[in-house]
């Protein structure tokens, strides 16, 4: 019987509609996220655009609601400002202790859809009870990327363990994993936010937006990266994002060009988040797996090849196939190890 999967995110949302065999028989996403429920005021407007993503999933492929056996959701979905909030679980956790904690909902004042829902819970740093503000850069948390950890366990076996997750999407999130395969800490920035916020909110935008008479999408220089990085560490981030607007002005540079420069600023800000590791006890001597769009993966693994001298391997997962199965394949994992699903 044909169950889905729903990735609930900040500002984009997911449903994936599988068979008994795990195949996809339908892929439905929307720009509708948390992020709505909270310039909205209220969680309804989340709850009906999920809801009526899922209507149109469940037509387009074909099916009846009353075909759908249940839905394995994860992601902001179970955050205060999601359908329902479910407390995280305090790290270090792994599979078998996500799958022991899905919590299963089925009523229609938290999803007006007479489904079952299993929700996977979210993971937070360990940290005493009595922590305060003073000890704030060693709290973090996460909801959803626990998900995509579990799917990348168990869809790439021969990865080596520690690893240092990088997942680059709304927010770049720092994810150790421990020689037992358990999430033992995170580090989140605000990466993706802060870029579609100057390109949509700043002037700057105007200096990075693509012309179609000169389409380059790829484009990739190392000298543009290295002043980016070079910028940041000596100037600072908030005066090298003025950079773009004096490159075209002055300098008469292309778009892509430009585009590059922010993205590189972008990522050359995040890697402090990396370099806080210490104070996690982590180590970033070990192999990495980076996730999310293609620039940003490559401009991560060179800036951490030169100069974090990162001499391990890097792996760059930036698909849109290959992201999917990550959630896909994690809550089938989840879901499997909680007896919910027949191993396939």
């Amino acid at each position: 019987m044909p169950f889905a999967v729903i990735d609930c995110g900040t500002t984009n949302s997911r449903i994936y509609l599988l068979d008994e065999n795990y195949k996809i028989i339908k892929k439905g996403n929307k720009k509708i996220g948390v992020r709505d429920a909270v310039l909205h005021g209220s969680n309804e407007v989340l709850k009906l655009g999920l809801k009526k993503l899922m209507e149109e999933t469940i037509l387009l492929a074909g099916l009846k609601f009353q075909d759908i056996k249940f839905a394995i959701a994860s992601g902001m979905i179970t955050s205060e400002i999601g359908l329902i909030e479910i407390p995280h679980l305090r790290a270090p956790i792994g599979i078998s202790d996500l799958a022991k904690n899905i919590k299963v909902v089925q009523d229609k004042k938290i999803f007006p859809l007479n489904i079952p829902l299993y929700f996977i819970r979210g993971i937070k740093n360990y940290f005493p009870e009595n922590t305060t503000y003073k000890d704030i850069r060693k709290v973090d948390f996460m909801r959803g990327e626990e998900t995509q950890v579990a799917g990348l366990i168990s869809l790439h076996p021969k990865l080596s363990y520690p690893v240092t997750i990088v997942v680059l999407s709304s927010h770049t999130k720092y994810i150790y994993i421990n020689k037992e395969k358990k999430i033992c800490s995170s580090l989140t920035t605000l990466s993706g936010q802060i870029y579609e916020a100057i390109n949509k909110n700043s002037f700057i935008g105007k200096s990075i937006k693509s012309d179609e008479s000169e389409k380059n999408e790829n484009y990739f220089n190392t000298d543009v990266i290295d002043t980016a990085y070079d910028s940041v560490r000596n100037a600072g981030f908030l005066r090298t994002l003025m950079m773009p607007r004096f490159m075209e002005v002055l300098l008469k540079t292309k778009w892509y060009e430009r585009k590059l420069f922010i993205n590189a600023a972008i990522v050359a800000e995040d890697l402090r988040g990396l370099e806080e590791f210490k104070t996690l006890n982590c180590s970033s001597h070990c192999d990495f797996v980076l996730i999310g769009h293609k620039i940003r993966c490559k401009i991560l693994s060179y800036l951490l090849k030169k100069y974090y001298k990162v001499t391990e391997k890097i792996k760059c997962i930036y698909k849109k196939e290959e992201i999917d199965q990550l959630s896909i394949g994690g809550g089938i994992a989840i879901a499997e190890t909680a007896g919910y699903l027949k191993k396939n």
